[in-house]
């Protein structure tokens, strides 16, 4: 039997390929993602192109009683957890003192609170195997502000705090805990940029990276990764 992935924000961006370069891998996929149909255009695609089975699931990962339903979800097939990545979140640009109202607690919601209600429901599946890997989408915002951070910077600097105290938890069970922080990176948050590409960091390459973090030994472990544009900061 496959090796089974769980992805959260899978059908874009980042989130689509860790989807691609997991499954490439050979591991069966459970993934979420607000759009059904989404979901069911990646999963035609992924099972045909490379044999593997992906579980969907359309979740609002922002509304706590489908996360917990998205965590049900994945226990009901019965199957123990390889990897869990908590990739779903989004960025609205603002600045604290004159942001929208409720800028704060959406991106909370999305960037913090869909991973810490998710990894409780599904770690009890690692603990009980002392095995896995958790992979905690943090962001260069979570160690440094800058101009138009807002919000996001606190859900991203909380996102970091959760993935650190999560891996001191973990650490008698056997189960791996990596923060990855990019920056940059050429997904839709960036939609009508006149940027040019070669200024962000392609999907892929974060995907490549995070890969890599899970086939290193099991005696070792990749605590935390920052991932630049070549040219720097945007």
């Amino acid at each position: 039997m496959n090796k089974l992935a769980v992805i959260t924000g899978a059908t874009m961006g980042i989130g689509r390929a860790l989807c691609e370069r997991f499954a490439k891998a050979g591991f069966d996929l459970v993934v979420n993602a607000r759009g059904n149909d989404d979901l069911v255009n990646l999963k035609k695609s992924f099972e045909k192109e490379f044999s593997v089975k992906v579980f969907t699931k359309p979740t609002d990962v922002s509304d706590k009683q489908q996360v917990l339903d998205f965590a049900q979800f994945v226990n009901d097939l019965g199957r123990p957890i390889e990897v869990l990545i908590n990739n779903a979140g989004y960025f609205v640009p603002g600045k604290i003192v004159n942001e929208e109202d409720g800028a704060l607690e959406s991106m909370i919601n999305t960037n913090l609170y869909s991973a810490y209600h998710l990894t409780r429901g599904l770690v009890g599946n690692m603990i009980k195997k002392k095995r896995g890997l958790i992979i905690n989408m943090c962001s260069i915002a979570s160690f440094m502000a800058y101009p138009n951070g807002g919000s996001y910077s606190i859900s991203k600097f909380a996102m970091l705090g959760f993935s650190k105290v999560l891996r001191e938890e973990l650490k008698p069970y056997g189960i791996r805990v990596t923060s990855v922080m990019p920056g940059a990176t050429l997904t839709s948050s960036w939609e009508g940029t006149v940027l040019p590409e070669e200024r962000f960091i392609r999907p892929e390459d974060v995907a490549e990276t995070v890969y890599s973090a899970y086939a290193i030994s099991e005696r070792s472990v990749i605590e935390e990764i920052i991932i630049r544009p070549q040219l720097g900061d945007i």
